[in-house]
């Protein structure tokens, strides 16, 4: 179950509730108790395992010609 990050639009609380699904209908401010909450835009985390060798290199990409000079 995914992790969702919240703000409190009433008192400015930041919270994370873990949700089955993304309907945040039923997620309250734990601080005022306020229905009025934004979902916050937030990054993840992950953990890579296991022995791989693979290593992107980026400087094998070609370079971006804008056409000007």
């Amino acid at each position: 179950m995914p992790i969702f990050e919240f703000t409190c639009e009433n008192c400015g609380w930041e919270f994370e509730e873990l949700l089955r699904n993304t309907d945040t209908s039923e997620v309250s401010c734990p601080a005022c108790d306020s229905k009025q909450i934004s979902k916050k835009i937030s990054s993840f985390a992950s953990k890579v395992t296991g022995g791989s060798s693979f290593s992107p290199s980026f400087s094998s990409l070609p370079s971006c010609n804008t056409g000007s000079t």
